[in-house]
């Protein structure tokens, strides 16, 4: 392996963005960090719904869309077999 080509591994200061801080390990000497386990929904027991440029609003319309789609093409099928001709029938080869 080669020498001095890793980087100092030290103590180092993270601070999240609710304002907590704690010590760990790294590279560099100060973290910021946006959630941190006090303040995440999953650590904390708070439920938080976050909705990023109506994420959800915009699902439901695909969804919607999606879900009309279906019911047209159902109904075209069944007019389609409705409106079908009768099958031919197969002559017999004597053999």
């Amino acid at each position: 392996m080669k020498e001095k080509i890793h980087p100092k591994y030290g103590k180092s200061t993270a601070t999240c963005s609710c304002g907590n801080t704690f010590k760990t390990g790294s590279v560099e000497p100060e973290i910021q960090i946006e959630i941190c386990s006090s303040c995440h929904p999953f650590y904390a027991g708070k439920k938080k719904l976050v909705d990023e440029a109506g994420r959800v609003e915009r699902f439901a319309k695909i969804l919607a869309k999606t879900e009309n789609l279906n019911k047209k093409n159902k109904k075209k099928k069944k007019s389609q077999i409705i409106k079908k001709s009768p099958a031919k029938k197969v002559k017999k080869s004597k053999a």
